[in-house]
């Protein structure tokens, strides 16, 4: 009779997500996910069948626990340009308040592998899909409400925040000046 995992499936990839995110596909090694899950290296690519699919379960993971807080920020009531507003500085603040700057573990993913790695791609594609989703669906009832132009259609208004997100997660990592940051929030906030 085979024996059956004795380890906790969730722990060990949450383990997991927090190396990718630290360190990136690349530059986290075999013994790396050794030493954060606490798996010898055979119990390790064998509930998982390696470094790659533990990655895409990693983002998929990220997907689970962050984005998706995110979208019901924005399905929460009360003005939508609020909750826009409310779910940028949570970014603002998750990029100061880490030490480690690690940025999103989406849009990292991105930058390291999408175009290079088909299933990294299709992944990453569907994360940013869905907040634009989100956002797009905020939007369309800000816009029957009254709130948001309608100058523009929501989807493209909903990619011109996705970018703005995106892009304080990029200029996160490096800053300094919560001010150049929340100016950034206001600015496509004050465009809706």
């Amino acid at each position: 009779m085979s024996r059956g995992r004795e380890f906790d499936g969730e722990r060990v990839l949450e383990a997991a997500m927090e190396a990718f995110w630290a360190r990136g596909y690349a530059s986290t090694s075999a013994q790396d996910l050794v030493d954060c899950t606490g798996l010898g290296r055979s119990s390790l690519y064998n509930a998982f069948a390696g470094k790659h699919q533990l990655y895409e379960l990693a983002l998929r993971r990220y997907l689970e626990r962050n984005t998706e807080s995110d979208i019901a920020l924005l399905e929460e009531p009360g003005p939508v340009k609020e909750r826009i507003r409310e779910l940028m500085l949570g970014v603002v603040d998750a990029e100061l308040g880490d030490p480690g700057r690690r940025g999103c573990l989406a849009v990292n993913a991105a930058i390291e592998l999408a175009g290079k790695d088909e299933a990294v791609t299709a992944t990453v594609r569907r994360i940013f899909a869905r907040v634009e989703e989100a956002l797009t669906v905020a939007l369309e009832r800000g816009q029957r409400e009254g709130e948001v132009t309608r100058e523009r259609s929501a989807s493209a208004l909903a990619r011109f925040v996705l970018n703005a997100i995106y892009g304080l997660r990029v200029i996160g990592k490096t800053a300094t000046d919560r001010r150049h940051l929340v100016e950034v929030v206001e600015a496509t906030v004050a465009a809706l």
